[in-house]
């Protein structure tokens, strides 16, 4: 039995990539995951999978951009698995493009779902964390949220607003006893990279040197690392790149 038998994990952006295969790596370490996403049918596929896991997964359709969804989504987990154990902000987009295209609606979509959904996922597990006095938060960030990319301002702006957001959240609930981490991966295999656009970007991104990338189960292996440390440690951040990525 590991210590996340019977946790509730609420999982953001559980129906592709990192969320997909972290809610899969905790089901097997025994864990309650309450999956959100917007598309259900992959959250079904996924439950479906976990079946013959230790742990369950259970599909939630969830829009972070949309603060009624989201407490919605809050109220079912809870129906179905009781008090969050933990939260796992890894819902995300990604669509990069040059300052000068001015793509504004990308621009404030990016904010309003990697800064907006960030914080309306928090005001719904907070207070019962703190009033608990238990709980584990874990924001996926980026290395983009501690260097700034050319073609890519907007969305490294939203991922140092996570890092900073996260310290201070960290040093706030030391009192309540609830743990704090940010995940910050380099470059993975995941359809983020789908999410852009802007042709100059894209031939940006094929004319990349060749390297292997990580995958989303590299990171999910530490989410779920980070997840079953000991009550008394808390790794504040864990910042994850392909061995071969410079930058």
């Amino acid at each position: 039995m590991t210590t996340l038998h019977n946790q509730h994990v609420i999982l953001t952006g559980a129906s592709s990539g990192i969320g997909e295969a972290t809610a899969l790596a905790l089901a097997e370490r025994g864990a309650r995951v309450s999956a959100c996403a917007r598309r259900t049918d992959r959250l079904r596929s996924l439950a479906a999978r976990a079946q013959t896991l230790p742990g369950a997964v259970l599909p939630l359709g969830c829009d972070v951009a949309d603060a009624a969804s989201v407490r919605a989504m809050a109220e079912r987990a809870r129906a179905a698995f009781g008090p969050v154990d933990a939260l796992i902000n890894n819902a995300g987009v990604m669509p990069l493009s040059f300052m000068d295209k001015c793509h504004e609606q990308e621009w404030l979509s990016t904010v309003e779902v990697n800064v907006q959904g960030v914080l309306r996922c928090l005001a719904a597990v907070i207070p019962e964390m703190v009033a608990r006095r238990r709980g584990h938060i874990v924001n996926v960030s980026s290395v983009a949220g501690r260097r700034v990319f050319p073609g890519a301002a907007v969305y490294c702006g939203t991922k140092a607003f996570v890092h900073a957001m996260s310290e201070g959240l960290r040093s706030e609930m030391v009192k309540h006893n609830v743990r704090v981490t940010i995940i910050a991966p380099g470059l993975v295999r995941t359809e983020l990279q789908s999410h852009t656009t802007d042709p100059d970007i894209v031939e940006r991104m094929r004319s990349r040197p060749p390297m292997r990338w990580l995958e989303a189960a590299d990171i999910a292996r530490e989410i779920v690392t980070v997840l079953e440390r000991p009550d008394h440690v808390c790794v504040n951040e864990m910042l994850i790149r392909p061995t071969d990525q410079e930058n």
